[in-house]
């Protein structure tokens, strides 16, 4: 049986592309799994073996003590493939290479131009240090065995660079999020984002729409807190129910009480060409989309007709489509259907898994020839 270790000192351990559909793809398929990450102990779920991490008191103790830990543990699993998840493991990748490893880069965002909109960062610093990872995942790139990208448009970056490069869309699992259940006409007259808020994920415009409307607003996740108490000033936050950070199941009820999902992310590089899983969720779930007018977007949304694009920095475009899909239940309805057909013909995870296990399959092939040899 082939040993495969995933590594992530950044994610949670039950990440849904890290866990809930590669990490059990992997062991469904016959392998041998084991996951790195913050955790509070040691267990096996679902038949994945999760060695965990201490959670790091700051980001720089995770960049430097966090991973130096990560990399003692994997060593000491003696796994035959590595999959790593986060930028910060790429020297991790390397030195693992250097002991013969087979190693797995996934690449869940266009890390680059990520950082040329870190909040955290301060502006000077972000053109430089954006420089310094694309030049580290160049040098990196083609010395790994593997690299899986979530976007087409990540993948073509690292196939210029050289690498051996796979693209593994973030699309839901089918079953997940569809509460067949729930019908249109029990929904309440509420539209809903589910995620990490924060101001270039239009925390601000969404709160400011939904008070140019008579309806109510879910945010179900981490509000950062630097904008929180901002957030709270403005007047439409009367209307929004704050669920905090909620798990799958809390996803699916969300969803299943809306009538629209929000995904409303400013123009930024590392936005345009994304395809953020939320989008593809609410898809699932069967409910409308309002969405960001970026061309890729509105190529999905509108393809499927399943939704409505926006100016995202627009507050009063954004109260339009909410009021639309509000006065037009019918066709919303029907939205929500075209999404859910979409993702069972096309978005889902079950045409994505095929390609991961594919790379899997190759590698094995490959050192089962070497040996051979």
């Amino acid at each position: 049986m082939i040993k495969v270790c995933i590594l992530t000192s950044v994610h949670p351990p039950f990440d849904t592309r890290i866990f809930h559909k590669e990490a059990k793809s992997l062991a469904r398929a016959g392998y041998d799994v084991t996951l790195i990450a913050q955790h509070d102990k040691e267990e096996i779920i679902d038949g994945i073996r999760i060695s965990p991490l201490l959670k790091p008191k700051n980001r720089l103790e995770r960049m430097t003590k966090t991973v130096w830990l990560t990399y003692r543990k994997a060593l000491k699993i003696n796994a035959d493939v590595y999959h790593f998840h986060d930028p910060e493991l790429m020297p991790v990748g390397l030195l693992l290479k250097r002991h013969g490893k087979r190693v797995i880069y996934d690449v869940h965002e266009d890390v680059p131009r990520q950082n040329l909109s870190k909040p955290y960062l301060p502006v000077a610093f972000r053109k430089p240090i954006s420089l310094m990872i694309g030049a580290l995942e160049a040098f990196s790139a083609r010395r790994f065995d593997g690299v899986v990208t979530a976007t087409p448009f990540i993948n073509r970056r690292f196939l210029e660079l050289g690498a051996n490069a796979i693209n593994v869309n973030n699309y839901p699992l089918v079953s997940e999020l569809y509460a067949a259940e729930n019908q249109w006409k029990n929904k309440e007259k509420i539209v809903c984002y589910v995620g990490g808020i924060g101001r270039i994920r239009g925390a601000f415009e969404m709160v400011e729409a939904i008070g140019k409307t008579k309806y109510r607003l879910l945010l179900a996740g981490n509000i950062e807190t630097d904008i929180e108490n901002v957030l709270q000033q403005i007047p439409g936050w009367r209307q929004v129910e704050a669920l905090g950070f909620v798990n799958r199941e809390g996803v699916r009820a969300t969803a299943a009480r809306s009538i629209a999902g929000l995904v409303l992310f400013h123009p930024e590089p590392n936005h345009i060409n994304a395809q953020p899983n939320k989008m593809f969720e609410y898809m699932s779930a069967g409910i409308p989309v309002i969405a960001s007018n970026f061309p890729l977007w509105k190529e999905i949304i509108e393809g499927a007709k399943c939704g409505i694009c926006v100016d995202p920095l627009n507050p009063e475009d954004i109260a339009g489509a909410i009021q639309f899909i509000i006065d037009h239940p019918a066709e919303a309805e029907q939205m929500g259907k075209n999404g859910r057909r979409a993702v069972e013909e096309k978005y889902n995870w079950g045409m994505e898994e095929k390609k991961l296990l594919g790379l899997y399959s190759a590698l094995a092939h490959a050192k089962a020839q070497r040996r051979k040899r």
